[in-house]
């Protein structure tokens, strides 16, 4: 030792001394007064030897200082003030030390959670519920008292799992005096979004069922399709070209709602053969809204449909290729020829549930606790409308990051974290949530019935897709949900452990945003997406347990430093900054709503608006059901969506929603789309 190459580790303002190298020679344990920097409160700390990844050992108030090791590393000798009579007492104590464990516990969590024998974790089938008493299992042995149904860990709630085919499902085309039968599930089927009803009616061919006022192309434009069914091609004018215009006009939620509009009774989709050779009919399944699109909808086979054109001297192919050919409509009736058409499809719901426990505090403030939170659901075997972004893989999608690398942090803070309950000044409620990929529907339970009164959580911690950690970039999200959050996450990463990137919205595509609504602060911690999200590739073995381990100790400083304070946090609205002009895909406008997807309803019901967003200042607020906007009937959140294609930013129009038993109407002018 010549005493060159010194380096300063710590800066942080506060009295730091007694250090000590830990027995791997990679950690340096020292004393230090960091939380009480003008007063004598001394806690042991550890430190990487590149002075980063701070991390906080001892939490007894009063002073702990002068760490050793004994020379086979198994025990930690110090001076401390507690247990003492007075104020000049101090004592020696021994302590087991033991190799942190937290890596090693992520990774068994996660190879389970992520295995293949849960399936994907899927809410309402056994994998789930194998997940859901793991986490309840952990959470018993962390010592976290039962907060659920009945004394259990489990707070119970229902999700749609599938569709079937009711009883009253027939398609009867009348020509002349002469009714033709078909046959469910071979001639047709209906759509799984279609209305339980029965319509008869004449028919009306209407190319490809799109009305693109920007694009100069109505479908509709020269027929009358009220009181008749409209007939349809699948696809687009453009075929299968990529980035076609068409594109967002495509979907079949929108080919109904479009019909709806124009004033049609009931919408056949078909198939040309370049859209689908084997014309196959479209699966049965569920899109995760519970409302339909208000008329009979359903599929049929090109075999069908061409019989029906026969009198017109044309095939579905011919018309296809036709408009494809001319960007063009094509549209024309049906005459001499009516169905009678009846439509059923029962939702069958299945349990599933929240994992729900709480860590008390020795002498906890009265009315106040805290939660920390993640989502531990995923898309099960995949598939069309599961959100796999391989669809055509029917393999079980084990989901490693998203979300048992957030799950398993979140048993990790309850591990590290009662391990201070005798010093927390609050209580600490730990979730695990089910039916997040589905719309947040298990944080949306439970913020529909609160275990515990909202008003008393004094924040939420939400841990999703946090197994990626690379270059050390860590985002945070809802930053700007309290004015201590940005001050307190650039002090407790002082030591630039972490690449942060601070986002203000306290909103977004997970579990806390059912709490920002709630006006409960938030902080969500993310790593980013990656080429395996909503993969079957998304496994165990690709994840960053040494960087998961450093966001679990992250997080519990966090949670450890609101608190600290006997004053909760504060709580603001974020606002969302306005998209500079010319900019932005996709929708235009936007009314500043979210969405709320657990309730099944007629309409579009909103659990939430954004600060000074159109909706706020026309009035609306959570628990309003949009019903119409403008010209527009809306049935669905799909309908919503597809109604704001027809808006420019800044143009004023009427919307109508319900607020409990009152219909009102009131004037919204929009804003552009961030």
């Amino acid at each position: 030792m010549d005493g060159t190459g010194k380096r300063q580790l710590t800066n942080n303002g506060s009295a730091n001394f007694a250090p000590y190298f830990t027995p791997n020679g990679k950690r340096i344990i020292f004393s230090s007064n960091l939380h009480n920097p003008k007063g004598f409160d001394f806690d042991l700390f550890l430190i990487d030897v590149d002075g980063k990844n701070l991390e906080r050992v001892t939490y007894t108030p009063g002073f702990d200082g002068f760490p050793m090791f004994t020379s086979d590393g198994k025990q930690l000798v110090f001076v401390s003030g507690r247990n003492a009579t007075s104020r000049r007492e101090f004592n020696i104590f021994v302590a087991d030390w033991v190799v942190d464990s937290t890596e090693h516990y992520l990774k068994q969590h996660a190879s389970y959670l992520a295995s293949d024998k849960l399936e994907g974790r899927k809410p309402g089938f056994q994998g789930n519920m194998e997940a859901a008493n793991y986490i309840a299992e952990q959470f018993k042995n962390i010592g976290l008292e039962p907060i659920g149904d009945n004394g259990t860990y489990f707070q119970n709630f229902e999700v749609v799992t599938e569709l079937q085919l009711g009883l009253k499902n027939e398609l009867v085309l009348q020509q002349n005096k002469k009714k033709t039968p078909y046959a469910i599930d071979k001639d047709f089927r209906p759509l799984g979004f279609s209305s339980d009803t029965t319509v008869s009616a004449g028919l009306v061919f209407a190319g490809y069922g799109i009305s693109a006022a920007d694009l100069k192309y109505d479908d509709y434009e020269n027929v009358n399709v009220t009181g008749k069914i409209a007939v349809v091609l699948r696809g687009s004018p453009e075929g299968d070209t990529p980035h076609s215009q068409f594109g967002k006009f495509t979907a079949l939620r929108y080919k109904a709602m479009n019909a709806r509009q124009k004033g049609a009774a009931g919408l056949i989709v078909v198939s040309s053969t370049s859209e689908d050779s084997a014309d196959n009919l479209v699966k049965l399944k569920y899109d995760n809204s519970f409302s339909t699109s208000g008329i009979a909808t359903i599929h049929a086979t090109r075999s069908v449909v061409n019989a029906w054109l026969k009198a017109n001297k044309t095939t579905i192919d011919s018309l296809s290729a036709q408009i494809q050919r001319s960007k063009k409509p094509n549209s024309f009736e049906l005459k001499k020829l009516a169905v009678t058409l009846s439509t059923e499809v029962q939702k069958i719901k299945k349990p599933t549930q929240n994992v729900v426990g709480i860590l008390r505090a020795a002498n906890p403030i009265p009315n106040e606790h805290m939660i920390a939170g993640a989502h531990f659901d995923h898309l099960g075997y995949g598939g069309d409308g599961s959100g796999s972004l391989a669809p055509s893989k029917n393999e079980i999608h084990n989901g490693a990051d998203d979300n048992a690398s957030g799950t398993s942090a979140m048993i990790e803070m309850a591990r590290q974290l009662s391990d201070y309950k005798g010093v927390l000044k609050r209580d600490i409620v730990f979730m695990g949530f089910s039916g997040e990929e589905m719309g947040l529907l298990g944080s949306a339970h439970y913020t529909k019935s609160p275990i515990l009164p909202l008003e008393q959580a004094v924040t939420m911690v939400n841990l999703d897709m946090v197994g990626r950690l690379k270059d050390n970039k860590l985002t945070i999200q809802g930053t700007g949900t309290s004015t201590n959050w940005e001050s307190m996450l650039n002090s407790l990463n002082s030591d630039s452990l972490f690449s942060l990137a601070l986002v203000k919205d306290g909103f977004g595509p997970s579990d806390h945003a059912s709490f920002y609504s709630k006006n409960i602060p938030v902080l969500f911690f993310f790593t980013g997406v990656h080429e395996d999200y909503h993969k079957p590739s998304d496994d165990f073995d690709k994840l960053n347990y040494e960087g998961m381990g450093k966001i679990v100790r992250f997080a519990v400083n966090v949670t450890t430093s609101v608190d600290t304070p006997s004053a909760r946090p504060d709580f603001q609205k974020t606002v969302q900054p306005v998209m500079a002009s010319g900019s932005g895909r996709g929708f235009k406008v936007t009314l500043g709503t979210v969405p709320d997807y657990s309730e099944g309803v007629v309409g579009f019901k909103i659990s939430d608006v954004r600060e000074n967003g159109p909706a706020q200042k026309a009035g609306l607020k959570g628990g309003d059901i949009i019903i119409k906007l403008g010209t527009y009937e809306i049935k669905s959140i799909y309908d919503f969506m597809y109604s704001l294609e027809g808006f420019k930013p800044g143009d004023e129009t009427d919307v109508v929603f319900q607020r409990g038993t009152e219909t009102i109407t009131a004037k919204v002018k929009f804003d552009k789309r961030n």
